[in-house]
């Protein structure tokens, strides 16, 4: 996809500074970090969302950035902790329609805030009802899953 930033970063018509690759994913630092070092991981294959990602690559993307996250407290970059961070659809924030699972790394006082109203603590009739609503479309998507 021609009009994916992340797309020409894969094929090197756009500018990268990657710090790991394979046939499958891209590591690459990103033009607007939250801390120095901050990271993602990205398919290679243009994908939009979670619902299209194969597993596959999609387990692969998690192993990559938990080596990522090990590797930024290894690197002498400044971390504390590391977050993890991927927005699926516009309502979560996903700005570029093309999966990447953010790696940056955090420290005591830096700029980053997610502010929410931690307090809600919904009664267990609700979490159960919902817990089962979940349930019921998990077993959907197994039984529509192809026998190995």
């Amino acid at each position: 996809m021609h009009d994916c930033v992340f797309c020409r970063i894969v094929t090197r018509e756009s500018p990268v500074s990657a710090f790991y690759e394979d046939d499958r994913v891209l590591g690459l630092l990103t033009i607007g970090p939250v801390n120095p070092g901050h990271a993602m991981v990205i398919p290679k294959r243009h994908v939009a969302s979670l619902a299209d990602l194969d597993e596959a690559t999609g387990r692969h993307m998690w192993t990559i950035a938990q080596r990522t996250a090990a590797a930024l407290r290894r690197s002498g970059v400044k971390c504390e902790g590391v977050n993890l961070f991927l927005a699926d659809g516009e309502a979560a924030f996903q700005e570029v329609f093309h999966v990447h699972l953010h790696v940056f790394p955090r420290y005591r006082g830096d700029p980053f805030r997610l502010i929410t109203d931690w307090s809600a603590k919904p009664p267990r009739e609700e979490l159960d009802r919902i817990a089962a609503q979940i349930r019921t479309a998990y077993e959907q998507l197994r039984a529509d899953e192809p026998l190995a």
